[in-house]
C-alpha cells in the first residue's frame, strides 16, 4: 500500500446514526493498524473549519462500538456550503498536515465532500451513515438494521394496547423520501397496511382495505406510515378522514419521530461499520478519492460519490407482493 498518505481526519455530519461511532472506531484503529496518525474531527464540517481536531489513537475509542449517536458530534454547517468556509476547512487541514479525509453521513454529507475535492483535490472517501437506506452504491446503510428493530419493537408494543383495546393506530416512522423503513418494518411487525412514498395508496382504497379487515374478523389495526407519504398532508389528516369514514374503530396516532435514530447498534451495524471502516481507510491509502464505501453483494465495493448523491434507490417490489399478502 502507498505511504503517502501519513495523517486521515474523520468526521460525522448530518443526522446521526446507530454504528457512526462503531465506523469512528474501525477508522481509527485502521489507521493504528497501518501506523497512520488519525485525527478525529469535532462537530462535522463545522469543526473542519474552525479546526477543532483531536489527535486520537486506539485506546481513544475503547468502549464505544455499543454506543449509539457520535462521540464525534455532528452539525450542519451553512457556512462550509460557501467557497470561504471551505477554503478556511482546507487551510486548517493543511496546518495540520492531514493527507486524507473520511465522512460519515448522508447524501448531504457526500454532497460537501465532493465539492470540497472538486476545488482543492483533497482526498475524501465516504462511509454511509443514514437509518433511511436512501443511498445508492449499498444495499445497507449504517444504522437502517438498528432503526428497523426498534421499529419493531414499538409496533410490538403499540399492538398490544390496540388489540386490547379494538383500536386502529396509525404509526409513522422516518422516510421522507424513501419508505424502506416502513416497509420493511411494517411486513415484520405485522401491519395491515403500509403506506409509503413510492406507492399511492389513496384514501379510499385505504379505507376499503380497512374495512375489509374488519369483515375477515380482525377487531384492530396497525398502519405503518412513511412521513414522506403524499395520500395525505400529515398522519393527523388520515387519522381524521377515517375517523369520519369508518366506524367501529377507536382510532389513535404514533409519532415515533427521533427514538428511531438512538440506541445501541445492533449486531449487523457493528459489523458493517467495521468493514466500512477498514475500507475507507485502506481505499485511502491506496490512492482512491470521491468514493462512498459500501455493501453491495456481501462485498466491500466502491461507488463514486457523485452516483451516491444522485441516484435513488428502488423500493423492492417483493417485499411489496409480500406486504400485500400478508395482510390478507
Amino acid at each position: 500500500m502507498s505511504k503517502t498518505i501519513k495523517k486521515i481526519a474523520v468526521l460525522t455530519s448530518g443526522g446521526d446514526s446507530p454504528g457512526m461511532n462503531a465506523a469512528i472506531r474501525a477508522v481509527v484503529r485502521t489507521c493504528a493498524y497501518h501506523e497512520i496518525e488519525c485525527f478525529g474531527v469535532y462537530r462535522g464540517y463545522e469543526g473542519l473549519i474552525e479546526g477543532d481536531f483531536q489527535k486520537m489513537d486506539a485506546r481513544s475509542v475503547k468502549g464505544i462500538i455499543n454506543k449509539g449517536g457520535t462521540f464525534l458530534k455532528s452539525a450542519r454547517s451553512k457556512e462550509f456550503r460557501t467557497k470561504e468556509g471551505r477554503q478556511q476547512a482546507y487551510n486548517k487541514l493543511i496546518e495540520a498536515e492531514i493527507d486524507g479525509l473520511v465522512a460519515i453521513g448522508g447524501d448531504g454529507t457526500f454532497t460537501g465532500a465532493m465539492v470540497f475535492n472538486q476545488e482543492f483535490g483533497f482526498p475524501v472517501i465516504g462511509i454511509p451513515g443514514t437509518i433511511d437506506n436512501d443511498i445508492v452504491g449499498t444495499t445497507n446503510t449504517l444504522g437502517f438494521d438498528t432503526a428497523l428493530n426498534t421499529v419493531v419493537d414499538a409496533i410490538d408494543k403499540i399492538r398490544d394496547t390496540a388489540s386490547s383495546h379494538n383500536r386502529l393506530f396509525f404509526v409513522e416512522v422516518m422516510g421522507r423520501d424513501v419508505g424502506h423503513i416502513a416497509l420493511n418494518a411494517g411486513i415484520a411487525g405485522g401491519a395491515e397496511e403500509i403506506l409509503i412514498p413510492e406507492e399511492d395508496l389513496g384514501l379510499d382504497r385505504l379505507v376499503e382495505s380497512l374495512n375489509r379487515s374488519r369483515k375477515s374478523g380482525k377487531t384492530s389495526s396497525i398502519v405503518i406510515v412513511a412521513e414522506g407519504d403524499k395520500i395525505g398532508k400529515n398522519i393527523f389528516e388520515l387519522k381524521d378522514f377515517v375517523d369520519e369514514n369508518l366506524e367501529g374503530y377507536d382510532v389513535r396516532v404514533s409519532v415515533l419521530g427521533h427514538m428511531q435514530r438512538g440506541g445501541a447498534p445492533s449486531c449487523f451495524d457493528r459489523v458493517l461499520a467495521s468493514r466500512m471502516g477498514v475500507k475507507a481507510v485502506e481505499s485511502l491509502l491506496e490512492g482512491k478519492s470521491t468514493y462512498m464505501v459500501g455493501l453491495l453483494n456481501g462485498k466491500m465495493e466502491l461507488t463514486p460519490l457523485e452516483k451516491a448523491i444522485k441516484g435513488k434507490t428502488k423500493i423492492n417490489l417483493e417485499l411489496l407482493r409480500v406486504s400485500d399478502i400478508m395482510s390478507t
